[in-house]
């Protein structure tokens, strides 16, 4: 069974730093009145709206949980949008929160402080005639048994709590799930376990497998923000899941990894996806739920900057605003003709095109193409070199990195799936942690770099030099430990590789070995002159993906070695678009 596989740790009480002035535990209702401010840098509420706070929904095994509900005044029975998280319900108005929007460039007014960290606004949604529910998870604050980490558990409570809310008087019997991040992320498991009720997800970038996109990207124990997340985030009375523990018992997949991916088959509700090229944490995951899933009515949306920001955009706002009309109040609001696909491509100067419409991701112009790594020039060549020639690095040598190039004569756009396709060898090693790279470079062999949210300042280009890689966009990477490579048969495409996980199998000396590394999606223009340059490194090449956490170093000694040409014909694999 997996609850035996799970370990906990004592949780503790919310800290002052995550305390918000709604935290204290004071069950009861009130009107909270146009112009209610919860302090004087927020946002004024512009309707009336009815604040339940604290309330009891016991879950199907008797744990008791508290929901703070926000809905308009009056008879008028009004769909629900739940923000479901680990994350204090109250803690918006908290020295945590305010900080970090500060530092992204949002500004307290921006939003009523009523809202959920990283979630709907009631002072909005209220206003357009839904009702809020911010629950308190189990485990979390006041709520009753232990805390758990992304996994099915977290998908039947919140069938639950759904349940609940459809049953209210005020409920139009419709529910519908928001937010970003791990909001985003608890999506995929509650819609997974298809609770009768739900009508409508918007999963606004979050991981989907926590195993991949948490614990062990490419195979590697990378857990610096999982060590965050769990130290910082679930606190409650009782226990909470000890994560970086799990991961060093079983680093191999087992049944209790599989309960932290969701059944994305099941998932049959009507989706309302975003997605980035550009969170290191967030974006494999969610074009993962979004091309898994089994629902025939869903959407995507692909945008060029930081979740945040594009989440609390007015215009973003209004669009989910008719995706929810249309599927919450059964509005024919000509939702159905929104493009099933809107991505970005951006260009690192200024000039990126946004919302370009197409039926599927990538679209249907794009062609696989194969860029050969050519040694003696270091070039990235359409053709295979005829010469077998390896070219390597010594680990923790200057440089411990070989890359490739290519210049670009006319116009050229990729978009969808990058993968890097090669033959490696490890000297004085059994294994290989390998760290890839595409980079695009101007005319002048500079590497270009984009920042993601409006906050420019001294600070954020401190924090994004090396690593806040969800700040700052500097290319498509990937990751693999080559003992990891074994790829699962039934999940690969010709573009994107899926690896088991589930065995080690080290290398004997002078063994060649082939794999396939799995590159974020790209979405990327190159002008005639400019570059794109492919590393391949024995360290980490961007950093951490947010500040203040610790960087993972790879398990490397020796020399790495990748073979190109003749019988190893190594190549980096991109989506060229054909207009």
């Amino acid at each position: 069974m997996t609850d035996d596989l799970k370990m906990y740790v004592p949780s503790s009480p919310l800290p002052a730093p995550r305390t918000g002035l709604l935290t204290p535990f004071n069950p009861g209702t009130q009107t909270l009145k146009a112009g209610f401010q919860i302090a004087p840098q927020f946002l004024p509420l512009p309707v009336d709206i009815v604040f339940e706070k604290d309330v009891a929904v016991t879950l199907r095994d008797g744990t008791t949980v508290y929901v703070d509900v926000f809905r308009p005044v009056g008879t008028e029975r009004v769909p629900v949008i739940v923000a479901y998280s680990p994350y204090g319900k109250a803690q918006s108005t908290s020295p945590s929160v305010t900080g970090i929007f500060a530092l992204v460039g949002i500004p307290d007014s921006a939003v009523s402080g009523l809202e959920k960290f990283e979630g709907p606004d009631p002072a909005f949604w209220c206003a357009q005639g839904y009702a809020i529910c911010n629950p308190d998870i189990r485990g979390i604050v006041d709520g009753d048994g232990d805390s758990v980490l992304w996994d099915r558990q977290e998908g039947r409570d919140c069938y639950d709590i759904i349940e609940w809310l459809a049953e209210q008087g005020w409920s139009n019997g419709k529910v519908g799930m928001s937010g970003t991040s791990y909001l985003a992320a608890a999506q995929w498991f509650t819609a997974a376990e298809r609770p009768p009720h739900l009508a409508a997800i918007n999963p606004w970038e979050g991981v989907s497998d926590v195993y991949r996109d948490l614990v062990m990207r490419g195979g590697m124990p990378d857990t610096g923000f999982a060590g965050m997340l769990q130290a910082g985030s679930f606190f409650g009375k009782n226990r909470k899941e000890d994560i970086l523990a799990e991961v060093e018992k079983y680093p191999l997949v087992n049944e209790l990894w599989d309960n932290k991916r969701p059944e994305f088959d099941q998932i049959d509700v009507p989706a309302y996806v975003v997605a980035s090229y550009s969170n290191t944490l967030h974006t494999a995951g969610t074009f993962r739920g979004w091309r898994r899933m089994a629902s025939e009515n869903k959407w995507l949306r692909i945008h060029n900057s930081q979740e945040w920001p594009d989440y609390y955009d007015e215009t973003n706002r209004a669009d989910l605003h008719r995706f929810f009309d249309r599927f919450l109040k059964d509005e024919k609001n000509g939702w159905d003709e929104t493009p099933r696909v809107r991505y970005s491509v951006l260009d690192l100067e200024g000039g990126d095109e946004v919302n370009v419409a197409a039926d599927e991701f990538p679209p249907s112009n794009v062609t696989l193409k194969k860029f050969y790594l050519e040694p003696l020039g270091r070039t990235l060549a359409t053709d295979a070199p005829a010469a077998a020639i390896p070219v390597s690095y010594a680990v923790g040598s200057n440089p411990n990195a070989v890359s490739f190039i290519t210049t670009f004569g006319e116009e050229t756009v990729l978009v969808g799936y990058p993968k890097a396709h090669l033959w490696v060898e490890a000297q004085d090693a059994d294994d290989m942690d390998l760290f890839a790279l595409i980079q695009k470079l101007d005319r002048n062999g500079s590497p270009l770099v984009a920042f993601t949210v409006p906050n420019h300042n001294a600070r954020v280009h401190d924090v994004t030099d090396h690593g806040a890689t969800i700040l700052r966009y500097k290319g498509s990477d990937g990751r693999l430990r080559v003992s990891a490579r074994h790829l699962d048969e039934t999940l690969s495409t010709e573009a994107v590789p899926a690896h088991t996980f589930d065995r080690t199998e080290k290398l004997s000396p002078g063994e060649i070995v082939e794999i396939d590394v799995e590159l974020l999606p790209i979405g990327l223009a190159f002008h005639p002159g400019e570059q794109l340059r492919f590393v391949i490194s024995s360290r980490n090449l961007l950093g951490t993906m947010m500040p203040g956490i610790v960087e993972y170093v790879g398990a490397n000694s020796g020399s790495h070695v990748i073979h190109t040409g003749g019988e190893h014909p190594s190549y980096l694999q991109l989506p060229v678009q054909h207009r």
